[in-house]
């Protein structure tokens, strides 16, 4: 079939072309929107899963409903090794200055500003200098304690969007990347804006070790934050993402091409618009059947051998991928990290920094003490096809 019309080529940050089974995240997000923006309390949401599983789509969907309610909204992410302040400071003064075009009460948007500015001049980073005109608040965001400012700087800025009958939407992809300092200052921070009952909403999305860490930064984030876990579709929503869109365009899927693709990709919605993307291009129609998904199949594991796993596997060492690839000699789950040991060879102690570097890099995850898992799903399919002997 025609790729030009493909329903599911994947784009750059697009989403897929249909949004199946997430209906009950979104409105949870929402209802969570709905009361912050009413002056009522709400727990923020740290979406968390696997990579692949549509998260960050999620979050768009987030920005958009925070939009439409009139909320000043911004989607960042936290990449590794990028201060949290370094990206939260433009974050917020473009908020602030958008308040402060219509600003109805001009001396709380002009006072956040100004926190804006102490914060910025404490944090002392390259490139974020803006409106050298603009006095610092003496006092405020000053201390050099980062929990401290960042609270104040959040405060200051939850006062103004109240002021101007407004909220803040804060939404942050990829937190596992955040250092523990900062994950616990940012988790102080939503705590202070809560107490003062200010219009400030926190979304989040991270890997599953997500949950741990906050609570390992501060013992009360539980109470502050619920998360969702974004799991691989139910058979039903994998059918419907597969079916729906080529329905639209006059093109149907057989019985047996669903359940095959379906069981392919254990229903990652990732895979599932990867394999509708290559079986589009590939079949004549106007029905898809098995057979076009078995002459799909080469050129499907091609494409996301080299647009989704190697990008990956590029970050790691020679060592790092031996260590994976001796995960992967395991089988399909979660691991003991004695049973990896074992297969290299080595005590489990000998691999500690080799572990803890693959965790950093969002690689994989301990689930429970003692135990590994990767981060992205079918990855030990992967590392067998990468490398086929240890």
């Amino acid at each position: 079939m025609d790729p030009a019309i493909n329903p599911y080529a994947p784009g750059a940050g697009s989403p897929p072309p249909e949004l199946a089974g997430r209906g009950a995240i979104i409105e949870q997000c929402r209802v969570a929107l709905v009361r912050v923006i009413a002056g009522r309390p709400a727990r923020g949401l740290i979406l968390t899963g696997l990579r692949g599983v549509g998260k960050t789509v999620l979050l768009n969907v987030v920005r958009e409903q925070a939009s439409a309610m009139n909320f000043q909204v911004d989607l960042m992410e936290a990449p590794e090794g990028t201060p949290l302040a370094q990206q939260i400071i433009p974050s917020l003064r473009q908020m602030l200055v958008r308040l402060s075009v219509k600003a109805k009460a001009a001396d709380m948007v002009q006072k956040a500003l100004r926190v804006l500015k102490s914060f910025e001049l404490t944090a002392k980073l390259p490139g974020t200098d803006f409106d050298l005109t603009l006095r610092p608040e003496i006092g405020t965001a000053d201390s050099g304690l980062f929990e401290r400012d960042l609270s104040d700087l959040l405060v200051s800025v939850g006062e103004a969007a109240r002021a101007e009958a407004t909220g803040v939407a804060l939404i942050i992809d990829e937190v596992q990347y955040l250092t523990s300092a900062e994950l616990g200052a940012l988790i102080v921070a939503i705590h202070r804006v809560t107490q003062h009952q200010l219009p400030v909403l926190f979304v989040g999305a991270g890997l599953p070790s997500i949950p741990g860490l906050s609570g390992e930064a501060k013992s009360y984030a539980e109470r502050l934050f619920s998360y969702p876990r974004i799991g691989a579709l139910e058979d039903r929503d994998a059918r419907i993402a597969l079916a729906e869109p080529a329905q639209k365009l006059g093109v149907s899927f057989d019985e047996p091409a669903l359940a095959e693709i379906v069981r392919i990709t254990g229903g990652y919605p990732y895979f599932i618009q990867e394999w509708g993307s290559a079986v589009w291009d590939m079949a004549t129609g106007p029905s898809i059947g098995l057979d076009d998904v078995r002459n799909a199949a080469a050129e499907t594991t091609r494409r996301l051998d080299e647009s989704f796993f190697r990008v990956r596997l590029d970050r790691v060492t020679d060592a790092e991928q031996r260590y994976l690839r001796a995960m992967a000699d395991l089988g399909t789950g979660s691991f003991k990290t004695a049973d990896v040991a074992r297969r290299l060879g080595k005590t489990t102690n000998a691999f500690g920094p080799i572990r803890d570097g693959l965790i950093r890099k969002g690689m994989i995850y301990s689930p429970k003490y003692g135990i590994l898992d990767f981060t992205v799903p079918l990855f030990d399919q992967f590392m067998r096809r990468e490398m086929p002997a240890l």
